[in-house]
């Protein structure tokens, strides 16, 4: 067995990124989570932590990482479910993966309340919704959002509905860049607004449509969903924006959708470890009933 104070220093090193602030958060001296940390280096007979600032763990470091979140994360469930019904003023906390779309247009107003109702506080992790998944896989998360269908051993994945994402600019920006049409020449030197290096859909769509690589064309990185649909309605560039946030800027012509052959579908899905808490179930029973719904509501 592994010496769990070993394991302990580790982790907060690996977590905090550095000795000191791991000292003060396991109120010992540096020193001594520097003789835990190499302890357990020379039991496992491998680097685990790059001694930098911020420190990064190596390969292997990374490997022993994601089994003490994973350990961690199942002994907080565990203990959620020996408590069972907990005092009602207290609040029971989990970690969630999602992508920013969801958060910043339907996530909490579906989870509102039983979020309020359960006393229950979540700690929100964003990343595309391609990667969430891994987010669950390493233990870092109790459940995420994710595009990947099939669940991984010991947990369970439900669909909760589609995304609809659609190509859209300003009438301004229209009229400034594509007055005599959409073409690939043209489309070389229109600014394109991308959320971040991890967004793939509009690369997928000029790629697929225009035979254009994110080399090919200037464009944005803007890493909010609420920036990126202000910088499209300044006019910075054109984007797949999704129906919900759309809402009745189409109808209303202060966006217009410029090839509607763009048109991208996100299936989502919710993945959970089958053995969850009863404050875990109570979300996942609320996402199954209500998330479906809230998708093209608006639109």
């Amino acid at each position: 067995m592994l010496s769990s104070k070993s394991c302990e220093a580790f982790l907060t090193v690996a977590e905090s990124g550095s000795f000191e602030d791991a000292a003060r958060q396991l109120c010992i001296t540096a020193s001594a989570v520097t003789l835990r940390v190499q302890a357990l280096e020379k039991e496992l007979g491998q680097i685990l932590l790059l001694r930098e600032r911020p420190c990064r763990v190596t390969n292997a470091g990374q490997q022993l990482l994601e089994h003490l979140q994973h350990q961690r994360l199942r002994e907080q469930n565990l203990i959620q479910q020996f408590h069972g019904h907990h005092d009602a003023h207290s609040f029971q906390q989990f970690s969630i993966a999602t992508n920013a779309d969801s958060l910043s247009t339907w996530l909490l107003q579906v989870l509102h309340p039983v979020l309020i109702d359960h006393h229950i506080a979540l700690k929100i992790m964003i990343d595309d919704q391609t990667q969430t998944h891994q987010l669950l896989e390493t233990g870092q998360v109790n459940a995420c959002i994710s595009v990947e269908d099939q669940s991984m051993k010991g947990c369970s994945a439900h669909y909760l509905g589609t995304m609809n994402y659609r190509m859209v600019a300003t009438p301004a920006f229209v009229q400034r860049w594509f007055s005599k049409g959409i073409s690939r020449q043209i489309l070389k030197q229109v600014p394109a607004i991308i959320f971040n290096d991890k967004d793939l859909m509009h690369h997928q769509v000029m790629l697929k449509m225009f035979g254009l690589t994110q080399q090919n064309y200037p464009h944005y990185f803007v890493p909010s969903s609420t920036s990126f649909l202000e910088a499209i309605h300044l006019g910075l560039g054109f984007g797949l924006v999704p129906e919900y946030q759309i809402g009745d800027d189409l109808k209303t012509g202060k966006l217009i959708e410029i090839f509607p052959d763009a048109k991208t579908e996100i299936p989502l899905y919710w993945h959970h470890w089958k053995q969850q808490p009863l404050a875990l179930k109570q979300i996942t029973a609320i996402l199954l009933n209500e998330a479906g719904s809230h998708f093209n509501s608006n639109y």
